[in-house]
């Protein structure tokens, strides 16, 4: 059975039952969701969608970027998450691999891309927003458009409007969608010349969602505070309600939309938790489950949880875009490990994990992703981590990548290393990352090699280069970056010393 089919089926059961309650407050039950998915899925098979036809996903969490993925995954479609903000250069890399047919985007992405004033004012803020509406599917022409929201200057002649597909008739479908088809295309990693994007299927998600909810009890009656889909999507199937908060949301109004929707389940990347506890001391009673993810989950970040949530059991889930979730480990006996490395806690059911010679973990599993984009399939993926197994428990002891994590953003060095060593006045650039022991997430610092001056100069330049989200935090002037070897490699260990405050 599908993901698609099991929501449906769960939606078929409860339709009026609360699915989601968005930001703002809006309720959407689960008998208006399976219409709204079956339709759009109606809508874009009448408007041509084909299946396998890659849709560029450039929409924002929300009730209706739900309802549109969902609706492309029914009908056969890929969503590609590609970010319009990862630059243009990286942007074009990305659908030169991916190859969609279709953009969706919510409207004022579109007026942003298009028009030369708002252009001009995301520049300002650090977006360099491609040209949306004049993407091109290469050799063939120009591509589809859907766009959310109302339609504004900018949104192309033509573009299918989801409002209206939404609203369209919807049809029981015919045939169900293949579970080992692709189902969406996550961009992770790489460079403008080699862009790397993760292959995941229906049935590796499905598994995925399985494997959540053998760990984390869920049902009606349950309501689970997250923006996250991961968490999302289970607690659908489950028959709970999805409590999504506003974009851009405070931490103090997270925590108050906690309390006022009686959440019983919530997920946070463990620096927005300590912001949150920031705000408020105590997490409100009705919370049985807090989960942090996405970054290691400092002692600190724990010990707080459990303080502010003291009948609620805190879990640290480890996961990767590959593969998700591979373990879970809870916040007691992640704090009682007394031995070197991070506890990840024991592989969940049909995780497959084992060292190499090296000590990095090798992960396998039916939640493991179909593989990458443009290479062959995968059975096991290299990880990356270093690790070693205690009593059939994992324990990570490193990263042999050099990845820096900054929130939800996974920050590469030597991406933007280059771009920026070719700046007037800059010798050398280095990014390495300083860990914040309080919050787990990482300070991002740049070390260059040049005159006094060049902090002022950088920060003013470097908006226009590199991602918004990779700017550093801190920009430091060294004599030299520290090297090693024979071959003089970089050595940022010794760097990240002379950069900690």
């Amino acid at each position: 059975m599908t993901l698609v089919r099991r929501l449906l089926d769960q939606a078929a059961r409860t339709p009026a039952a609360a699915a989601l309650i968005s930001g703002d407050g809006t309720e959407l039950t689960y008998g208006d969701l399976r219409r709204q998915v079956l339709a759009v899925r109606h809508g874009l098979l009448s408007g041509g969608l084909a299946p396998g036809d890659g849709v560029l996903f450039s929409v924002r969490p929300s009730p209706e970027s739900l309802v549109l993925a969902l609706g492309v995954v029914a009908a056969g479609g890929v969503v590609v998450f590609a970010d319009p903000g990862a630059g243009p250069e990286m942007f074009t890399a990305r659908l030169r691999l991916a190859r969609p047919r279709w953009s969706a985007a919510e409207s004022v992405l579109y007026a942003g891309s298009r028009l030369r004033p708002v252009r001009a004012y995301a520049r300002r803020r650090g977006l360099l927003l491609p040209n949306l509406a004049d993407l091109q599917i290469p050799g063939e022409g120009p591509m589809r458009h859907l766009h959310v929201g109302r339609r504004l200057p900018g949104v192309p002649r033509g573009a299918l409007s989801f409002a209206r597909l939404a609203r369209g008739d919807a049809p029981e479908p015919d045939r169900e969608a293949d579970p080992d088809a692709p189902a969406a295309v996550i961009f992770t990693s790489g460079t403008t010349a080699d862009p790397r994007a993760v292959v995941h299927t229906q049935a590796s998600l499905a598994a995925a969602l399985d494997l959540f909810r053998s760990r984390l009890p869920l049902g009606p009656g349950d309501v689970v505070h997250t923006d996250q889909l991961m968490l999302g999507l289970p607690t659908l199937i489950a028959g709970a309600r999805w409590s999504m908060p506003p974009l851009f949301c405070a931490p103090a109004d997270f925590a108050r939309l906690m309390r006022e929707r009686r959440a019983t389940h919530t997920f946070c990347v463990p620096v927005h938790l300590a912001e949150i506890l920031d705000a408020c001391r105590e997490l409100p009673p009705s919370v049985r489950y807090v989960l942090l993810g996405a970054a290691p989950a400092p002692a600190a970040v724990l010990r707080r949880a459990v303080e502010a949530a003291p009948a609620a059991e805190v879990l640290s889930v480890y996961a990767m875009t590959e593969i998700l979730p591979v373990a879970i480990a809870s916040a007691r006996e992640k704090l009682a490990h007394a031995g070197p490395g991070d506890l990840l806690g024991a592989p969940l059911p049909g995780v497959g994990a084992r060292l190499a010679d090296d000590g990095e973990l090798l992960l396998s599993g039916p939640n493991l992703c179909r593989g990458y984009l443009g290479a062959d399939p995968v059975a096991e993926l290299p990880t990356g981590d270093l690790a070693r197994l205690d009593g059939g428990r994992l324990v990570l002891t490193g990263r042999k990548k050099d990845m820096l994590i900054r929130g939800k953003f996974n920050l590469y060095p030597g991406l933007y290393e280059p771009s920026i060593a070719a700046l007037p006045g800059v010798a050398e650039a280095a990014i390495v990352g300083v860990p914040d022991p309080r919050t787990g997430d990482e300070e991002v610092v740049l070390a260059v090699v040049g005159p006094g001056d060049l902090p002022d100069r950088l920060r003013r330049a470097l908006p226009d280069v590199i991602d918004h989200d990779a700017l550093p935090d801190r920009i430091v002037v060294l004599d030299e970056l520290p090297r090693s070897g024979r071959t003089r490699k970089l050595d940022r260990a010794l760097l990240r010393e002379r950069v900690t405050p």
